[in-house]
């Protein structure tokens, strides 16, 4: 039998009473229990395609940004300096605040910067993780997000975002193995904030590139990251996205997380879709850590695949021919 969650318990308990009116429930999984929330007027906030896709045929008001409302729940993510910056939003926008996160996506020092600030508060520990509650207040404005900014390695980044403090060493190996020519029409899979389409548009032959990514806020750093009028941007599911023609090329450095939890169906699927938007002649470069096995994969959705020199972190591969 299912655990009750610790938000539901928390309500159903009496120890979390949330005030009358509506609940914006901001960066939940799609997984997550709203149950408790029944009698209020639950809406989400949420920047991934994905995620705020499903909330909205599920029924739910879905936006990208939070909305004032009486409760804010923040759901932690794995990323420390984006769950303060939600804190933070969180706490300007809400008259009650509760934040519910695992130990594995950092609760813990959550809890204890948040007591460091307010004093004692109340809470429930529960299922490795914990939810804790807090009013209104302005302690936490020095935790929010600042506008994407231009890091060391030259590109605009912000908190949230994949490898947003150094460039990804597989999208480096990548970008180096490209070859000095690449076919007209290109497509970035899971395109982050532009690394790699960025070295797609200094290669000859490159007509376009159509950069595909699920997160918003990583979107967002593209479009200041790569201003060459050749590249378009889409905020969508790169394993459902439907091009207005199909590609020549595509590079893709997939993922293989789904929050702490890998998921190497996520990449298997970047490769299988990746196929089908491709010409019969299409051509792929990817790059996987090296223990990922997507080997067959490659080989169902394409005639030739060749391993391109790599790291010992790191494989590349170049696929032409998909099969259909």
């Amino acid at each position: 039998m299912a655990s009750t969650s610790r938000l539901r318990t928390a309500i159903e308990d009496g120890v979390l009473v949330l005030p009358d009116g509506p609940v914006t429930v901001m960066r939940p999984p799609v997984d997550y229990d709203l149950a408790a929330l029944r009698d209020h007027d639950a809406q989400i906030m949420h920047s991934q395609y994905t995620n705020h896709a499903e909330f909205g045929h599920a029924g739910y008001t879905v936006d990208m940004h939070p909305r004032a409302a009486k409760t804010a729940i923040v759901v932690v993510p794995r990323a420390k300096a984006l769950a303060r910056a939600m804190v933070a939003e969180a706490a300007a926008l809400a008259d009650l605040v509760v934040i519910d996160g695992a130990k594995t996506d950092g609760i813990d020092s959550l809890w204890t910067a948040t007591r460091k600030a307010l004093g004692p508060l109340p809470s429930v520990a529960k299922d490795h993780g914990r939810i804790f509650w807090f009013d209104k207040t302005d302690a936490f404005a020095d935790w929010a997000a600042p506008p994407p900014a231009k890091g060391e390695h030259g590109f605009y980044t912000t908190a949230g975002v994949f490898s947003d403090g150094a460039v990804d060493k597989g999208s480096a190996l990548l970008a180096a193995a490209l070859p000095a020519k690449l076919p007209k029409r290109m497509a970035d899979l899971g395109a982050g904030w532009g690394y790699l389409s960025d070295a797609i548009l200094q290669r000859d032959g490159v007509v376009s590139v159509d950069l595909i990514e699920a997160e918003a806020l990583a979107l967002e750093c593209a479009r200041l990251n790569v201003t060459d009028p050749r590249a378009s941007f889409h905020w969508g599911d790169a394993t459902d996205f439907k091009p207005a023609a199909a590609y020549d090329g595509i590079v893709m450095n997939p993922p293989f997380h789904t929050g702490r939890k890998g998921d190497t169906d996520l990449g298997r699927a970047f490769i299988t879709h990746g196929a089908k938007m491709l010409t019969p002649q299409g051509k792929l470069w990817m790059v996987a850590n090296r223990h990922l096995p997507y080997e067959a994969t490659l080989k169902e959705a394409f005639r030739n695949v060749t391993e391109l020199p790599g790291s010992g972190g790191f494989k590349i591969f170049h696929a032409t021919k998909p099969q259909r």
